[in-house]
């Protein structure tokens, strides 16, 4: 049995971190939807003003997968939470518990710093959603993510600085 090792990425790791992206966007049929560049993760994540961590997993010391989160609020519970952005193990590690691992640490990181809950988004034709559903995640049906992107952004924005003139 392999060794899966835990730990927190470094700025060496931007080039691993864009390709787990990449491979995860391949995964969810979005191949060519990644702009992110290593540039962005090092700036974003080592840079003066960090926005995000990331754990990478290692099976005998090789990287074998990563987990991304970033800080949340909620206004119910008067805390912080963590919110998991990406998590990408690759096919040959995942018999290992790697992604088990990887969301132990991000659970292990909110309890230590007194957050009340970790929260992510599933695909909803993605196999994993048994594995979370076993972890004990739970769907929220009734709440339904909504984003604001590109054209549309930049319309509201622009109603957003007309009000200011």
């Amino acid at each position: 049995m392999p060794t899966v090792t835990i730990r927190p990425a470094v700025e060496e790791d931007c080039s691993t971190i864009l390709r787990f992206v990449r491979e995860l966007a391949e995964f969810e049929r979005e191949a060519d939807a990644v702009k992110a560049t290593e540039e962005d993760f090092r700036r974003d994540g080592w840079g003066p003003q960090p926005v995000f961590e990331a754990l990478i997993a290692e099976l005998d010391g090789t990287p074998a997968g990563f987990v991304l989160t970033f800080r949340n609020f909620s206004t119910w519970e008067g805390r912080p939470g963590l919110y998991v952005e990406d998590l990408y193990v690759t096919p040959d590690a995942r018999r290992y518990g790697v992604g088990r691992k990887l969301l132990a640490a991000v659970a292990q990181r909110a309890v230590e710093r007194g957050y009340r809950r970790v929260d992510l988004s599933v695909l909803d034709w993605n196999p994993a959603r048994g594995f979370y559903d076993r972890i004990g995640f739970s769907q929220m049906k009734e709440w339904l993510p909504y984003r604001l992107t590109g054209e549309a952004l930049a319309n509201l924005a622009a109603e957003g600085l007309a009000g200011e003139k």
